[in-house]
């Protein structure tokens, strides 16, 4: 089975950024019922929300390490989506939502009373320092992941199957951006001593959050119902098909993330007549581990001879590709059969 990708990394990218998430939401808790800003209340809140997706994430990591079983026959790899998903949820539940109703409270009510500014303003510098460590751990952890495969970090974070790296990259983004409208809701609260300043700080804290949710949210979903691998993966598994001795065409190719570092390959080959039942069937076994030899990604593979002419599998690829096969990620996204079926 290929790697489940919890690697020591993985695993001390989330441990940094909930270790300082849990010091980080007690400072500014006391700091907002000191003060009685509502900027601080609604970070931390979020602090909170970030602390408990963590713990979410490292749920994830151990359970989707398992190994494949009777009633799992594909391994536990996708838990790791699901707990991520959760963890989304999570950030939006007890962290935007609080924000944004107590921005909205504090717009509504008006209050001016602000005490020992000080505190606040310590409170968000440190927590600052502690955001960018974490912060600098993510950024290096998937920049170090985009160079090993060869693209941009704009393509890893759009292709990646590992969902655990990218929640703690925007979950502690969003946390510095939320520090900065927390510091200028004090400060205009100090300097003009209206309250609205720190409500409105606030609710866009609020928004901030529901907004990495739903980024987060949207990207889980497409995992767990079953994305395509990586673009360049797929390009390669089919010029490495459609080059090999004994195959005419490769009529249909279908990949499947089943876990991080873990793809389903389904591929249907037109292969030469010539060869007989026997020869076929030595083919595909070589043909499997050459496959699990050149790519270390492939999980699970299954190979089926077919006629390119055959028309029903023309058929499933013409409705699955259309005429034109549409890229949605990157430059072969959803390649065309090699035979051009599709």
């Amino acid at each position: 089975m290929a790697d489940d990708g919890a690697t020591p990394e993985s695993t001390l990218t989330v441990l940094l950024a909930m270790g300082a998430n849990a010091a980080i939401g007690v400072l500014k808790l006391l700091a907002g019922l000191f003060t009685g800003s509502a900027a601080m209340l609604a970070e931390a809140a979020h602090s909170a929300a970030d602390t408990a997706t963590e713990a979410l994430l490292l749920t994830g990591l151990r359970r989707s390490s398992r190994p494949a079983d009777r009633r799992h026959p594909f391994g536990y790899g996708k838990d790791r989506y699901f707990w991520a998903l959760l963890a989304a949820v999570s950030i939006f539940v007890s962290g935007g939502v609080f924000a944004i109703v107590e921005g909205i409270r504090a717009i509504a009510s008006g209050e001016s009373e602000q005490t020992l500014a000080w505190v606040a303003y310590a409170v968000l510098g440190l927590s600052f320092l502690l955001e960018g460590t974490s912060w600098v751990q993510a950024v290096r952890q998937v920049r170090s992941e985009a160079r090993a495969e060869g693209v941009t970090v704009r393509q890893w974070l759009r292709t990646t199957d590992d969902p655990t790296v990218v929640s703690v990259l925007y979950e502690d983004s969003a946390a510095l951006v939320g520090l900065l409208l927390a510091f200028a809701g004090v400060g205009l609260h100090q300097l003009t001593g209206s309250g609205v300043w720190d409500g409105i700080a606030s609710l866009l804290i609020g928004l901030l959050l529901t907004g990495v949710a739903y980024l987060l949210g949207n990207t889980n979903k497409g995992l767990l119902i079953g994305r395509q691998a990586a673009p360049r993966l797929v390009r390669s598994i089919r010029d490495f098909l459609a080059g090999h001795d004994g195959v005419s065409a490769v009529v249909d190719l279908l990949t499947m993330m089943v876990g991080t570092d873990q793809v389903l390959l389904c591929a249907r080959l037109d292969l030469d007549d010539a060869l007989t039942a026997s020869e076929v069937e030595r083919m595909c076994a070589r043909l499997e581990r050459e496959l699990r030899a050149e790519f270390a990604e492939l999980d699970e593979i299954f190979l089926e001879p077919v006629p390119r002419e055959d028309p029903d599998v023309r058929a499933r690829v013409l409705g699955r590709y259309g005429t034109a096969p549409v890229d949605h990620t990157a430059p072969g996204d959803h390649p065309a059969p090699a035979d051009g079926t599709a």
